[in-house]
């Protein structure tokens, strides 16, 4: 594999920002790094048709969601929207609304579908299963109020990128038998397993933005010392079995520690009877 030139010339601009690296600064330091990382890498957010600010009682107190409404066609019925639940990414301590905003604001335009970003509570403050537990409650509480938000519950999805693949996946095995059902889990370059073990982990530990230093860092942030890494709420891959899961669809990039995670996933419920979509983008 050859490293696309627009994904190189991504790692020499954030290498020239001269950041130092995540896991040798304090949590608080390094979510304003990332804030402004995301800021500056990002493009200009897209307009939608809404964006409301909204709260729920979470099981540790208030969490704060984003909900966005997409551009519809002149004349397309006013039904309820589908919607997308999305869990941020940031190895489960850094990354917040702000730095998703555009993400979000592109998916609901292009699917056409409701976004509802969820700022889960953020380790090393909250540790596991915290943000697990924010974030099967936040799809909870969709469904419980989809009527009054203008969104149908019969089409509740889940989403997220990295330590927010790993919840959207979590979500949809936490919720596995629960009416109304999940329609689908869309997990991107997800990270599935704690154990950290493939050899994508080896093959891509320095270099290529996340690094394996950051990976353990973020893990032993979220992680209480001994077997929760063993847990299926924290490492999805480890549930005694994925059968009856909603859809998924699964996007891996080439030179991303986590890919062979979502690969080996993407495997997993495949045996057990899920239909799956999986892409890996190689360069």
């Amino acid at each position: 594999m050859v490293l696309d030139p627009q994904a190189r010339a991504l790692l020499e601009r954030a290498a020239q920002a001269k950041y130092p690296p995540v896991h040798t600064v304090a949590p608080e330091t390094a979510r304003r790094m990332y804030r402004e990382m995301c800021r500056a890498l990002q493009p200009r957010a897209p307009e939608v048709a809404a964006v409301s600010e909204l709260c729920f009682p979470g099981p540790g107190g208030s969490v704060a969601l984003r909900l966005y409404r997409p551009w519809v066609p002149q004349g397309a019925p006013d039904a309820p929207l589908p919607v997308v639940v999305f869990f941020h990414g940031g190895g489960f301590t850094i990354g917040d609304l702000e730095t998703h905003d555009v993400p979000c604001r592109t998916l609901a335009n292009f699917a056409r579908c409701a976004v509802l970003a969820v700022d889960y509570r953020l380790a090393p403050e909250h540790k596991f299963p915290a943000a697990f537990e924010d974030s099967v409650a936040a799809v909870r509480w969709t469904a419980a109020h989809a009527g009054e938000l203008g969104l149908d519950p019969e089409r509740i999805a889940v989403a997220g990128d990295s330590a927010g693949g790993n919840l959207a996946a979590a979500t949809a095995l936490a919720m596995r038998g629960e009416r109304p059902r999940i329609a689908l889990q869309v997990l991107l370059y997800p990270g599935l397993d704690m154990r950290g073990a493939s050899q994508s982990h080896i093959d891509f530990a320095k270099g290529y933005l996340l690094e394996r230093e950051d990976i353990l860092w973020f893990m032993g942030n979220y992680l209480e010392a001994g077997e929760s890494a063993l847990d299926w709420r924290a490492s999805p891959m480890l549930a005694q079995n994925h059968r009856d899961l909603p859809p998924a669809y699964i996007f891996t990039a080439g030179f991303d520690p986590l890919r062979d995670e979502g690969l080996a996933y993407a495997d997993r419920l495949t045996a057990d009877g899920v239909r799956v979509t999986y892409e890996c983008f190689e360069a």
